[in-house]
C-alpha cells in the first residue's frame, strides 16, 4: 500500500476561477467556501471564482482563498470516498501559508479559526514593510549554501551598513528564494551572475516575505495565536522551518510563529517526508508547484495534484 502525504500550496498558486468547478459538483465544497465567507464577513468564493486577478493576489485575500480550496478539496475526497484524512494519510506538510491548510485538514485548527488566522498574517505581513521598500528574488541553479553566501554578500550597502537580506525558501532542484530589502535583493541579482547562478529574477510579490523584515508579522502571530492556538494534530506535522515532524500543541506555535520571519526548508521537508516512509504526495489545492518539486526531488515516488472534480475522481482510485 502507498504511504501518502497530503501537503498544502502556498502564495503564487491563487488563480481566478480556483474552486468554482469544485463548488458546482460537490455540496461539501460549497460548504467550506460559505463557512469562509460567513467568517471573514466577504465573499472571497466571489473572488476565488470570478477575481478580479489583482484583488485576489492581494496577500490578505490570497492566503485564506488558498487555504479554503485546499481544504473543500480534503472536503470532497473525505465525502466520496469514505474516509478521513488519518485513515490515508501519514504526514502533512504545506508551503508557508499552506502549513495552516495542512493543519486545518489535520483538525488542529478548525477552518473558521484557520481563515481568520490567515487573513491576519496577510494583513501584517502586508503592514509590516512599506510597499515599494522590500524585494523577493528567485535564484534558479543556485543551492542554499550558495544563497547563503550571495545573501552576506549582498547585506553590505555600498554607503556602508547593512541591509537584510535572507533565504526565503529552499525548494530544491536548485531554486532558492531570498528576501529583504529592495536594494539588497537587487544587489544578489547582480552578485548572481558572478557566482554561477543561471538566473536570478525578481518576483512580483507585494512584500519581502519570510525575512527578518516581518519581524512585526511575527509579533502580530504570536498574539493571534496566543488567542487561538492549535490542537494536537491527528496526523504529525513536517514544519517548515524544521524540517522534522511535530505533533505537539506549544511546538507547533513556536514554529508558526518562527515561520513568518525564517526560511521555508521545503526541501529538507520533502526529503524528511521521504525518510519517514512516503512514497505517495497528494497535493491538494490551487496549482501543482509542490507536485513538480516532489517529482524532482523524490523521483521514486508518486506524486499527484487535485484541484478539480476530474482530479479528485482520478485520486480516489489511488487511495
Amino acid at each position: 500500500m502507498p504511504v501518502h502525504a497530503f501537503i498544502f500550496p502556498g502564495q503564487g498558486s491563487q488563480a481566478p476561477g480556483m474552486g468554482r468547478d469544485l463548488a458546482e459538483a460537490f455540496a461539501a465544497a460549497r460548504e467550506v467556501f460559505q463557512e469562509v465567507d460567513d467568517t471573514l464577513g466577504q465573499k472571497l468564493s466571489k473572488l476565488m471564482f470570478e477575481g478580479p486577478p489583482e484583488e485576489l493576489t492581494l496577500t490578505e485575500n490570497a492566503q485564506p482563498a488558498l487555504m479554503a480550496h485546499s481544504i473543500a478539496v480534503l472536503r470532497v475526497l473525505e465525502a466520496e470516498g469514505g474516509f478521513k484524512l488519518a485513515d490515508r494519510a501519514v504526514v502533512v506538510a504545506g508551503h508557508s501559508l499552506g502549513e495552516y491548510s495542512a493543519l486545518a485538514a489535520a483538525g488542529s485548527f478548525s477552518l473558521a479559526d484557520a481563515a481568520r488566522l490567515l487573513k491576519l498574517r496577510g494583513q501584517s505581513m502586508q503592514k509590516a514593510v512599506p510597499a515599494g521598500e522590500g524585494a523577493m528574488a528567485a535564484l534558479l541553479g543556485c543551492e542554499l549554501p550558495l544563497a547563503i553566501e550571495i545573501c552576506a554578500a549582498a547585506a553590505e550597502a555600498p554607503e556602508g551598513g547593512q541591509e537584510v537580506i535572507d533565504p526565503a525558501n529552499d525548494n530544491g532542484g536548485g531554486q532558492v528564494v531570498v528576501s529583504g530589502a529592495k536594494a539588497a535583493v537587487l544587489r544578489a541579482c547582480e552578485i548572481s551572475k558572478t557566482r554561477g547562478v543561471k538566473r536570478a529574477m525578481m518576483l512580483p510579490v507585494s512584500a519581502p516575505f519570510h525575512c527578518r523584515l516581518m519581524a512585526p508579522a511575527a509579533a502580530a502571530m504570536e498574539e493571534a495565536l496566543g488567542r487561538t492556538p492549535p490542537k494536537s494534530p491527528l496526523v504529525p506535522l513536517v514544519a517548515n522551518v524544521s524540517a522534522a515532524k511535530v505533533t505537539d500543541p506549544a511546538e507547533i506555535t513556536r514554529l508558526l510563529i518562527e515561520q513568518v520571519t525564517g526560511t521555508v526548508r521545503w526541501r529538507e521537508c520533502v526529503m524528511a517526508m521521504t525518510a519517514l516512509g512516503v512514497d505517495s504526495f497528494l497535493e491538494l489545492g490551487s496549482g501543482k508547484v509542490l507536485t513538480g518539486i516532489a517529482k524532482r526531488l523524490s523521483p521514486d515516488a508518486a506524486a499527484a495534484s487535485a484541484a478539480t472534480p476530474a482530479d479528485i475522481e482520478a485520486i480516489l482510485k489511488t487511495l
